[in-house]
């Protein structure tokens, strides 16, 4: 059986593409599907990569291969005032610093990604 590990990216939908959320894996071209919630989104995309794969199988297309393998860990430096004022912060808000670096770089990570999406639909 093929490993079917692909990364997925779920990203909130516009109301202008129609609402609910996409669910896509970008090493599978053209492989995605949108859901009400992003639980739905994924299931039919990961129906969508099965039936991706095997229709390649069927016509004889390579099944590209897993790019985005990635452990979850980096080592990262900081200047030792930026680690003091996030350890404290996390110790404010009851969380490690890892919860806490997490949240701020998942918060970053969305905004950011709604600011280039007005951009390129503009």
């Amino acid at each position: 059986m093929t490993d079917l590990s692909y990364a997925a990216i779920i990203r909130p939908l516009t109301e202008e593409e129609g609402g609910g959320y996409l669910a896509e894996f970008p090493d599978i071209p053209g492989c995605y599907a949108d859901g009400k919630t992003p639980l739905a989104a994924l299931q039919d995309a990961e129906s969508a990569l099965y039936s991706w794969i095997e229709t390649a199988k069927e016509f004889g297309d390579p099944i590209p291969k897993i790019k985005n393998q990635y452990s979850g860990q980096w080592r990262l430096r900081i200047p030792k005032h930026l680690h003091a004022e996030l350890a404290y912060r996390a110790k404010y808000e009851g969380v490690s610093l890892n919860t806490l670096v997490t949240t701020v770089l998942a918060e970053y990570a969305g905004t950011f990604h709604d600011k280039h999406k007005k951009r390129s639909t503009a």
